[in-house]
């Protein structure tokens, strides 16, 4: 768990869901795909409030998928794409319940070194490679999850202050800095593919 207060929402109230509850943060991180890092790791603080205050894993993997589509697509929207992300959310959630007894802390308690937890992560439902070493340099840099060799399993996202990602965000400032950088990478991508 985390040392300090994560601050990457821009609200209180989510951040500290985010630091002391280990399955807030790792949904935060399935529902960070083409909407903002702070709305994507609001997004658990949202569910939890429509769900009746608190982010229950087991109630999100045994909901009606269509009840869950709707509670995620209410206004405002937990995602720009609620119904494809409500089912990624209860499918990483099953995975949480099963195989985890519904503790996402369990994926890296044990790990003994970066790369197995980075492994874990990348099986899950909607994590890739880039994901995988994205959250493992989040766990490190701001949850204190620090097993051997955690920087490498990381790559380029755990190197100290790279700001690729949010595993870098802790103020305004080191936002604008992701931002800025993420932005240079697209624009660098585009012009490597000619457009």
């Amino acid at each position: 768990m985390s040392d300090h207060a994560l601050t990457i929402t821009g609200d209180p109230r989510a951040d500290a869901l985010l630091s002391t509850d280990p399955n807030a943060l790792l949904i935060g991180m399935v529902l960070d795909q083409q909407i903002t890092m702070e709305k994507a790791f609001a997004g658990p603080a949202v569910i939890a409030e429509r769900m009746g205050g608190t982010f229950d894993v087991a109630a999100v993997a045994a909901a009606d998928p269509d009840e869950f589509a709707a509670l995620c697509a209410q206004r405002p929207a937990v995602h720009r794409f609620p119904g494809s992300m409500a089912a990624r959310v209860q499918a990483v959630c099953r995975v949480l319940v099963d195989t985890y007894d519904g503790d996402a802390a369990r994926i890296w308690a044990d790990a003994g070194t970066g790369a197995e937890i980075r492994e874990r992560i990348a099986l899950l439902p909607g994590f890739g490679a880039q994901k995988a070493a994205i959250f493992t340099a989040l766990l490190g840099k701001q949850y204190g999850v620090t097993p051997d060799g955690w920087r490498e399993a990381a790559g380029a996202y755990g190197e100290d202050g790279c700001f690729r990602s949010v595993a870098d965000v802790v103020d305004d400032e080191s936002l604008g800095r992701v931002r800025a950088s993420k932005k240079a990478a697209k624009a660098a991508a585009k012009a490597e593919q000619g457009g």
